[in-house]
């Protein structure tokens, strides 16, 4: 499990749109091989079918699609962003911190989603990721939180 490996966390990049913003988180992971190509234009493909479902906290997305979409191995990417982004949530938007998932099985998938839920249900941890000034920090806030 590729678990917000410093290989594919990335700091303040600058994204255009909710799509190009999908498309760099699921790059990193990508450019891990956790993933094929496919999965990120899958992901793509989600949000333009079902809109922005994956806004699930004020600032925070967590794009993902079907494991058969180009999943090689359970993954965690976050990219976040040096401005946010509308992702069209009514509540949720602009999106800051973008956490693109692949499960290559349902309870890998879920796995995942509860271990990063608990993560940004601690105190403090969604504030400390966004000031984070580099990977290694992040790192160390994970690190503080694992349970």
């Amino acid at each position: 499990m590729k678990f917000l490996e410093p290989s594919s966390i990335a700091l303040d990049l600058e994204a255009e749109s909710a799509e190009d913003a999908i498309r760099l988180a699921g790059s990193l992971l990508c450019n891990t091989g956790a993933i094929e190509e496919s999965y990120i234009d899958a992901m793509i493909d989600s949000y333009r079918e079902k809109g922005p479902y994956f806004v699930l906290a004020p600032h925070i997305a967590l794009p993902h699609a079907r494991a058969q979409d180009g999943v090689k191995e359970p993954c965690v990417s976050l990219l976040r962003l040096n401005h946010p982004v509308p992702f069209g949530h009514t509540v949720n938007d602009p999106v800051q911190l973008v956490f693109a998932l692949g499960g290559s099985t349902s309870s890998e998938h879920i796995q995942m989603l509860r271990k990063l839920t608990t993560l940004l249900s601690s105190p403090g941890v969604v504030e400390d990721l966004q000031n984070a000034p580099d990977v290694d920090s992040v790192q160390q806030i994970l690190r503080r939180n694992e349970q």
